[in-house]
Order: structure tokens, then C-alpha cells, then sequence
């Protein structure tokens, strides 16, 4: 009997545990508001239905149509490594675990080129200590207060190829990146940005760094500014699109 008592005390304990934890929903609403890449096909939302039916009862539905990269989303490791984790593919336990937050801002917003560093990371942990081993890392530039005017949030309203000449939004260096995976084994990492890549970059090596390593990405995260730099966790799930090189995604925390 005294087995079953402490048996359900541990329940109890986890439940209220649970029930006190806020939740933080990291997620821009998808519109035709929301920002894409400027190459990308945008939001689109078809009303189907809207209204009394003959029988009496109320119906909606509607049709969407969007590419993978835009609003808040995931970036699968296919995306740039070939024969990577499609999105289908990653592991849930790189998706949901616990999670910092480096907060560059004050840089950043200086700097629409700014690159975080080696030097940004290693900052955070001498007043927070080391990055946990397993951690999602997310990076706060201080963008998600643009969103989704797209001339500032992106450098630019244009749209096409023409477009990525104009980009300009801070992104994470490859140094870092790499960093990152050599000495943090991180799970995966976010930005409140279009790209983890800074806007003026070519050939991409944050992607290739991070995504060569089964690494995915999140952008476009939202709210950023409402989490501390540590003790909460992370709960990132996109839609299962098989063979797909990324997804909208569900993102939120717990705290």
C-alpha cells in the first residue's frame, strides 16, 4: 500500500510540476501577411465554405498553398547536404529538449549584416555557464519586431531573383556553427530572421555547416523576447511532409 502512495505522489508531483509551466508560443501566424524568401511561393489561404448549410449546421473549410521556406518553419538537413534527414526523417528527439536563448540585439540592430560569433556564444556562457550538451540554441536579433514589414524585417519589399541582391538581416557565422557542433553537440538551433545565414550570404555555409551535421533550423521564430537565457524547454514540430526539405512549424515553449 505504501508502494501505491508514493507511486501516485510522484504522478502528482509531475502533473503540478507540468500544470505550472507557462507556455510560449514561438509561432508567427500564417497569412498572406507572413514572410517568405523572396523567391519562394507565398501564403496563399482558398475559402471553400463559409456559412449555414441547407441542413442547419454551421461548416468552413478552406484550401492553402505555400512553398516549404516562409513564415515560421524548419529547415531539414536535406535542404543543404545531400542525402541528409528529410523533414520527415528527423528524429523528435532533436525537435523537443531543453533550450537557451543568446540574446545579440543590441548588436544586431546595429548591424543588419551582423554575423554572430565564437565570441557571442562564449560571452553568454561566462554569465550563464556552459551550453548544455543536447540544447537547442535559439538567437535572438531583435527582428521578430519588424515582422512581417518586409523592408525592414528582410533589407527589402522586392521580390525574385533580383531581390537577393538586396537582402540584409543578421545571421550566425559558420564559425560559430561549427563551434557549436564541435564543442556543444547542440540539437538544433533558431533565429527570429528569414535565414540562419545572414542576408548577403552566397554560398551559404551556416546551412551546409550546421545541415552536413543533421542539424535542422528554425526561422522566422517569433517572441523570442519573452524567454530567459536558459530554463525552459523547447517543442518544435513541423508538418510531416515526406521527402520534404522543409515545413511550416508549431513551435513553443515551456517555462
Amino acid at each position: 500500500m505504501k508502494a501505491y502512495f508514493f507511486l501516485f505522489l510522484g504522478f502528482w508531483q509531475l502533473a503540478a510540476q507540468e500544470s505550472s509551466e507557462k507556455i510560449i508560443d514561438l509561432t508567427h501566424t500564417f497569412s498572406e501577411e507572413s514572410v517568405y524568401w523572396v523567391t519562394a511561393k507565398e501564403f496563399e489561404l482558398e475559402e471553400v465554405a463559409k456559412g449555414q448549410t441547407e441542413h442547419g449546421y454551421f461548416y468552413a473549410a478552406n484550401n492553402f498553398s505555400t512553398a516549404e521556406h516562409g513564415g515560421t518553419h524548419i529547415d531539414a538537413p536535406i535542404h543543404f547536404a545531400e542525402n541528409a534527414q528529410n523533414v520527415d526523417e528527423i528524429p523528435l528527439e532533436k525537435l523537443i529538449g531543453q533550450g537557451i536563448k543568446i540574446d545579440v540585439s543590441k548588436k544586431a540592430l546595429q548591424n543588419p549584416d551582423y554575423l554572430i560569433s565564437i565570441e557571442d556564444l562564449q560571452n553568454w556562457e561566462k554569465e550563464n555557464g556552459e551550453i548544455p550538451t543536447e540544447s537547442i540554441v535559439l538567437l535572438q536579433t531583435g527582428y521578430e519586431q519588424f515582422y512581417p514589414e518586409a523592408k525592414k524585417y528582410l533589407g527589402t519589399k522586392n521580390r525574385g531573383e533580383d531581390a537577393v541582391e538586396e537582402l540584409h538581416f543578421p545571421g550566425l557565422s559558420p564559425e560559430a556553427a561549427k563551434w557549436l557542433i564541435e564543442n556543444r553537440n547542440i540539437k538544433a538551433v533558431g533565429i527570429d530572421t528569414a535565414s540562419i545565414d545572414y542576408g548577403q550570404s552566397r554560398k551559404f555555409k551556416t546551412h551546409v555547416t550546421l545541415m552536413s551535421n543533421n542539424i535542422p533550423a528554425f526561422e522566422n521564430v517569433a517572441k523570442l523576447d519573452k524567454l530567459p537565457a536558459s530554463g525552459f524547454k523547447i517543442i518544435a514540430l513541423p508538418m510531416k511532409i515526406k521527402g520534404g526539405s522543409g515545413a511550416p512549424l508549431r513551435i513553443i515553449a515551456l517555462h
